[in-house]
């Protein structure tokens, strides 16, 4: 046989490899969407003022969820690392740690959450007709911070280990729980029509708290459920481990976390900044935002479904000292993202205003959040080459740059931005989402460097050293 069949052969079984971990995250995500989307729409039926009461705390959640999900970015290098190294008893004392730490973020969040739930409206220059709303949706909405701190580093600690089916299960089951209580809790008891004859459903009637106490206890379902597999799990079950804190695995694990956090923090708190400048541009502008943004998550799908698997991958092969296979990772992830990208940039586009429909009936709503939706549409794919890189480093423990591209785009790019063109000039909302496609294109180039240069590869750099020394001998 050729090597150049043999080569194909190892492309081929490379792909199914990437796709076998890739597709149940993308399933996983592509559910959250929809609940995402049937959530928008069941809120959206009460009203701009719900669906803005909902909305405008919306990018606390990323707030919160990313800087949770940065820890568990620290536990899939590492144990994705001692996988490629086949030393399951460090990750298994990893996957201890990640217990620990789960019960303090889980803790320190809760507290932070609930006793600030009051402000946070307040802060987020939500009108003063909805902030009470707003602010007891959030409060519901986070008082189970120790279950969703569990499903979110249990449910990467299992990726990294390549079990991505077990928390697309129990994904499936919160959404759901979640969709069938927002039926029951969102509106009143009412009649329907089934079987030529009409029907009596019970509803509680509590509107916009109904949608929230839904959500936490769909999230607190998830978090039981979550736990439970990881410990029984039969490779990377915490039993019998240790659980007090242990600086050999805590010091690199979070060396890869914390810039991870910082990054996700200062993106997050960037998002928060950014959606505080369109709440203050009116009902109209919010409520096209919220949707637009509800819309636009399910079409990055493919991009982070694709991010998980490239991680976990490059961890493996960095683990494995296989500097052949990262470069083979990087030849099939990067064209594979690229076309799925472009595939729904242009399904988005095509689709932005029917979409919109789909969550509000004002006109103004539906035509200013479909401009929006097909000017972000144009940028997919340059965004998924950076999910993917970005992915790569992830595994592989280098953080650190894309912290620094990360915060140059937001702030310098998006934040600076959009406060000359909103609070300055006096644009509105196009204007707003033209500065956030300007960062994404930044993102692009910046890892492209990155990429050409070789520096998101540790593997590539050992061996340019080699060639260097060899050299100089």
């Amino acid at each position: 046989m050729s090597e150049k069949k043999t080569d194909q052969i190892s492309d081929r079984g490379m792909l199914l490899t990437i796709l076998a971990l890739a597709w149940p995250t993308m399933l996983e995500q592509f559910m959250q969407t929809a609940v995402q989307y049937i959530d928008t729409a069941m809120v959206g039926s009460l009203g701009t003022q719900a669906t803005a009461a909902v909305g405008s705390t919306g990018t606390i959640n990323w707030l919160i969820g990313s800087t949770i999900s940065a820890v568990g970015v620290g536990f899939l290098s590492y144990i994705a690392k001692s996988y490629g190294a086949n030393d399951q008893a460090a990750a298994k004392r990893a996957v201890a740690q990640a217990v620990l730490l789960t019960c303090v973020l889980g803790v320190l969040f809760t507290v932070l959450t609930v006793s600030l739930s009051g402000m946070i409206p307040v802060w987020m220059q939500v009108e003063e007709g909805i902030q009470e709303m707003a602010s007891m949706y959030f409060l519901i909405l986070y008082l189970p911070m120790l279950p969703r701190t569990a499903s979110i580093i249990f449910g990467t600690v299992l990726r990294s280990a390549g079990d991505t089916k077990s928390p697309m299960k129990i994904g499936l089951l919160v959404n759901l729980v979640n969709v069938a209580l927002n039926f029951l809790l969102i509106y009143p008891s009412r009649q329907v029509m089934l079987f030529s004859g009409t029907v009596t459903i019970w509803g509680a009637g509590f509107g916009v708290i109904g949608a929230a106490i839904a959500s936490a206890a769909a999230f607190t379902i998830g978090g039981i459920c979550i736990t439970m597999v990881l410990w029984k799990h039969k490779t990377i079950s915490p039993r019998g481990q240790r659980f007090m804190p242990d600086m050999q695995i805590l010091k690199p694990c979070m060396s890869v976390a914390l810039p991870n956090m910082l990054q996700r923090f200062g993106t997050s708190l960037g998002y928060v900044a950014f959606a505080a400048m369109i709440n203050s541009l009116g009902e109209v502008s919010t409520a096209a935002h919220t949707i637009a943004n509800t819309v636009e998550s399910a079409f990055y799908i493919p991009g982070y479904g694709m991010q998980t698997a490239a991680a976990t991958l490059a961890g493996n092969a960095y683990g494995a000292d296989d500097g052949k296979r990262m470069k083979q990772l990087a030849s099939i992830f990067i064209p594979l993202e690229m076309v799925l990208m472009a595939g729904s940039g242009a399904g988005l586009f095509l689709a932005a205003p029917a979409l919109m429909r789909l969550f509000s009936v004002q006109e103004a709503v539906i035509a200013l959040g479909a401009s929006v939706l097909r000017m972000v549409a144009v940028s997919e794919p340059f965004f998924g080459f950076s999910i993917i890189i970005e992915g790569f480093m992830m595994g592989v423990g280098k953080t650190k740059a894309p912290f620094v591209y990360n915060m140059i785009g937001m702030w310098i790019v998006r934040i600076t931005g959009t406060f000359i063109c909103t609070q300055i000039f006096g644009l509105g909302l196009v204007s707003a989402w033209g500065c956030m496609i300007a960062h994404n294109l930044l993102l692009f180039v910046l890892f492209l460097i990155c990429y050409i240069r070789g520096v998101w590869n540790p593997l590539y750099v050992k061996e340019d050293k080699q060639r260097r020394n060899e050299k100089a001998g």
